[in-house]
């Protein structure tokens, strides 16, 4: 037996033709529907990038105890299991988060592995000089994005981008091992995450007019951006996700080729999603985690099953595929794996659970039952208590510092961790979920999630539901602190919270007004913010409505910031009704 995981990073399900999308260019998307199990109620566990591998490796939900950050020593790793079991594990990937800090242990669980640099801002190709780079609508510039126009000028050709060569590689170890036995590859790409570069060719799929500056790595914010300008940036990420079909194509016709699907299970998924400007933001990770970022394309093959063409309603997570894998190779799931293999759900579409639990560390934490979505957000405005759970103290890319360290203390072991207890370090969050307040929607009458509902039956329901599922994963004390629910005992009226933040929470929904809509002064909302700090009648007014905003430490990665976008920050908390404010004492100004 023998098993390919194609893995994409930042996949939307919207975009493919199996999914409904019938603008873009995906005819191998479409071709490998026709071959496998589709799911239509895929959702993702622990968010972002390392997060969602630690649970590919793990079976487990993490964001509960632990930020983004690297295997820990009583993890449990599937690819590990698989070789200790006489199965060969060979990852071949250009996802750039597995050689930092952070997610430097993951690899190294695979029989043998191999890497290709230079996506978004990889610390690859050493140049002094600065790059040469477009006019670009990119306003939050840390040293990844000078490092990405550096790497990009070794990637002039589709040959020398990372992805073709990621894949070049998975299928030199396919067609290498073809006639062997008791194998599984990894064929991981970064792409279509940002930014979206892709080569010409996958660009002209996508004609369109537009004359502005460079767009192609969207901010994490608001959107700001003029219509015409937003269009094209999901245009370069529709021809970057067309470059994505053509790698998985050649997979396709290497199983073809090579008769692989009598004897080879095929795994094709992905990490999370990207918004593109839906709910009007742009990323992830600063926004509650809508299903753009966590209902997921996912195909299956299964060939002791043949379940083709067809689709599968139940509803499944991230946490399933590694024990799917062990299943398939018959290795023992160990015991305090949570995911459950795919084989029933291939087969009749037995459902293997009620609901399913996703987030990220410090932000919401949400339950679905595949009707209703409940993303439940901390029970005041503090957001803590909140505790990194870890024995490996490293980020994405750095250590936990000295300073953090100092106030760590030994946390009990937890049901998963073998006995072993963790350090327990002060955690901090990319954002607060009490910006956004709890929401609650119902799917089926709301499918894009833009109208919350309050309904204390149905809240109370799903609070049950969630609690249930925090006291599975054995959360911390600290979580059902945070977030106001119970440790032990019933969810209750007094647990409920949509009512209560109900206003705060449809604030959120509101889009920021069209750049149009503001004054069009020598001073404006599309001013960079360095030029308003260094004019000091445009500094005085900013200090008035903003105070602080000169003193921020992300004003070092801000140079080219307008004022709008900086109210399309979360982190701003700049309200519509300042920057109208700020708008017309700017336009004063040329008045005066």
């Amino acid at each position: 037996m023998k098993a390919i995981m194609v893995m994409f990073d930042s996949l939307n399900r919207r975009m493919l033709p199996p999914y409904g999308a019938d603008w873009t260019h995906a005819p191998n998307f479409a071709r490998l529907a026709e071959r496998t199990a589709v799911f239509d109620n895929a959702y993702a566990g622990s968010m972002p990038c390392m997060p969602a591998r630690r649970e590919l490796h793990t079976g487990r939900y993490n964001f509960l105890h632990r930020s983004w950050g690297p295997l820990e020593p009583f993890d449990d790793s599937v690819p590990e299991l698989l070789g200790r079991h006489g199965v060969h594990t060979h990852l071949a990937s250009d996802h750039p988060h597995y050689w930092e800090d952070g997610g430097a242990t993951y690899h190294g669980r695979y029989t043998t592995w191999e890497f290709f640099r230079g996506q978004e801002g990889d610390a690859w190709k050493g140049q002094v000089a600065g790059p040469k780079a477009p006019d670009d609508l990119k306003e939050v510039r840390r040293p990844t994005y000078r490092q990405d126009w550096v790497n990009r000028q070794y990637m002039t050709t589709e040959e020398e981008h990372p992805q073709t060569l990621t894949f070049d590689a998975g299928i030199e170890f396919i067609r290498t091992n073809a006639a062997a036995d008791r194998w599984f590859v990894q064929v991981e790409t970064f792409d279509p995450h940002e930014p979206f570069f892709s080569h010409q060719r996958y660009k002209d799929l996508y004609p369109h007019d537009y004359d502005g500056p460079h767009f192609d790595w969207p901010d994490y914010k608001r959107v700001a951006e003029t219509p015409e300008e937003s269009a094209h940036a999901r245009y370069e990420y529709a021809a970057l996700l067309s470059m994505c079909d053509r790698s998985l194509g050649r997979v396709l016709d290497l199983m073809d080729e090579l008769d692989l699907w009598s004897d080879t299970m095929l795994i094709v998924n992905t990490d999370h999603g990207l918004m593109l400007g839906e709910k009007n933001w742009w990323g992830k990770g600063v926004l509650p985690w809508y299903n753009e970022l966590v209902h997921l394309p996912l195909f299956v093959w299964d060939p002791r099953v043949g379940t083709a063409g067809e689709r599968r309603t139940s509803l499944v997570q991230t946490i399933d595929l590694g024990p799917t894998l062990l299943e398939y190779f018959d290795v023992t799931r160990p015991a305090d794996m949570q995911g459950r293999p795919l084989r029933g759900v291939l087969a009749d579409d037995t459902p293997i659970r009620e609901a399913g639990l996703f987030g990220i560390f410090g932000g919401h934490a949400n339950v679905t039952d595949g009707r209703h979505v409940y993303m439940r957000a901390c029970a005041d405005d503090s957001n803590a208590p909140l505790y990194d759970h870890t024995l490996m103290p490293t980020r994405m890319r750095g250590r936990f510092t000295p300073a953090e360290l100092a106030g760590a203390r030994l946390a009990e072991p937890f049901d998963f961790t073998k006995g072993v207890p963790t350090l327990r370090v002060p955690g901090r969050s990319m954002l607060n979920p009490s910006a956004y307040g709890t929401l609650l929607f119902d799917l089926d009458t709301d499918p894009e999630q833009t109208a919350p509902i309050e309904d204390d039956e149905v809240e109370l329901r799903m609070a049950g539901l969630l609690t249930e599922l925090l006291r599975a994963t054995d959360a911390p004390d600290d979580q059902y602190l945070r977030l106001g629910l119970p440790r032990t005992g019933p969810v209750t009226a007094e647990h409920l919270l949509v009512r209560a933040q109900g206003e705060r929470a449809r604030a959120a929904l509101r889009p920021l007004p069209p750049v149009g809509d503001f004054p069009d002064s020598r001073l404006s909302v599309r001013t960079p913010v360095h030029i308003l700090t260094a004019d000091p009648a445009a500094a005085e007014i900013l200090s008035r409505h903003i105070p602080g905003v000169t003193d921020s430490e992300n004003l070092q990665f801000m140079a080219t910031i307008s004022l709008i976008g900086l109210a399309a920050l979360p982190v701003a908390r700049l309200s519509v009704e300042q920057l109208h404010a700020i708008a017309d004492e700017l336009a004063a100004l040329d008045a005066a």
